[in-house]
């Protein structure tokens, strides 16, 4: 009995240590990294921001991925504004049902997303309503879609990436120009 009572008090006493080894390992790991952060200016102590804007609470430094979300008193998400920073019309990045982007289109996009210091993107894509509302749902997301691959080429993070069709129309589709003004890709700047 007493040789099994000192067997079990090195077993914990053996534990204990290797915890306090792992423990000192992922403190020193939790201080790199958030050393490596704060070099990069993106460091907010017990904040993570998702690419959306949504903001969680972080537990232990983010060391075992511990979050929760950041709510309001009425339990809301707090979320980071987007607003639309970017409106860009479909006739000068793409041809007439096409979702490749011109090279005009390429230069301007790259200089928008150089240009511009948002923390994430969304890109959104707008049809007119000549089409059927499932060609023009297939047409928006696949521009948008040829936006967001711009974007990432450029270095800037996209969150999310949707396509609307002619669902959102910010005109009368009765008018050329109406139709015009609806052929369109917004981007949402997530600051």
């Amino acid at each position: 009995m007493v040789n099994t009572l000192f067997k079990s008090m090195r077993l914990v006493a053996g534990a204990a240590v290797i915890a306090a080894v792992a423990l000192s390992a992922a403190t020193a790991s939790a201080q790199t990294r958030s050393q490596q952060n704060k070099d990069k200016g993106q460091y907010i102590p017990t904040i993570w921001v998702d690419p959306d804007g949504c903001e969680h609470w972080v537990m232990d430094d983010g060391v075992e991925g511990y979050m929760t979300p950041h709510t309001n008193r009425q339990g809301i998400p707090v979320c980071r504004r987007g607003n639309v920073c970017g409106n860009m019309s479909s006739d000068q990045l793409f041809s007439t049902n096409s979702a490749r982007v011109s090279k005009h289109g390429q230069q301007r996009l790259m200089k928008f997303f150089r240009e511009n210091k948002a923390t994430s993107y969304i890109i959104t894509g707008h049809t007119d309503s000549r089409a059927s509302d499932a060609y023009n749902m297939r047409l928006s997301l696949k521009r948008a879609n040829s936006v967001a691959r711009v974007a990432k080429a450029s270095g800037a993070r996209v969150a999310d990436v949707r396509g609307y069709g002619e669902r959102q129309p910010a005109a009368s589709n009765r008018s050329t120009a109406g139709m015009a003004k609806n052929r369109r890709v917004e981007i949402i700047c997530i600051r």
